[in-house]
């Protein structure tokens, strides 16, 4: 494990969490209670709802294309993710339906400019804030964003999402989650 990811192993089971509770939403025809859709954005969603009394903004994607040699997969999701109440804003995630090849990491493209993320199981995530910012506002800017990375099998995945709509749900969970300027 990498620096960056034993620093975030203490938040491992709290992402893991929100991810469960994240995609039980995707499925379930019912959210919970809690939990507040923001709407559908073109390609993008986004929502609300409390963890540890604290209110999270979300909005994800899955991508248009999956590539890659493989028999069986899981889900797939892009995320953005505000969490005002611990000062985490922007955080991109992705997630793979695959557990990723031990220390690790993906490439993501955005129209042309690259980005390196660490894994950590199925999870890909930014080295830091500076890296999310800077991802956020070329993901508000572009037309296409690719995800590159390698399971524990050795097997290579490329996909890839559209940005349409992105702007739109980023604004939504801005407004729900009001970030500092």
């Amino acid at each position: 494990m990498n620096t960056r990811g034993a620093a975030s192993a203490s938040r491992g089971s709290t992402r893991g969490l929100v991810l469960a509770l994240a995609l039980g939403c995707l499925v379930s025809a019912t959210p919970a209670a809690a939990d507040k859709p923001l709407g559908t954005f073109k390609l993008w969603s986004a929502m609300t709802f409390k963890e540890d009394d604290k209110t999270v903004c979300m909005m994800w994607s899955q991508p248009e294309k999956a590539e890659g040699n493989y028999k069986k997969r899981g889900e797939i999701f892009a995320f953005v993710t505000h969490r005002p109440g611990d000062g985490e804003m922007n955080k991109v995630s992705f997630e793979t339906g695959y557990t990723f090849k031990e220390a690790s990491e993906v490439r993501v493209t955005i129209d042309g400019k690259a980005y390196t993320l660490y894994t950590e199981g199925s999870t890909a995530w930014s080295y830091d804030v500076k890296d999310d910012s800077s991802m956020v506002k070329a993901m508000r800017a572009g037309r296409t964003m690719i995800m590159e990375g390698v399971s524990n099998r050795g097997t290579e995945t490329r996909d890839t999402y559209s940005l349409s709509g992105f702007t739109a749900a980023h604004n939504a969970i801005n407004k729900a989650c009001k970030p500092k300027p």
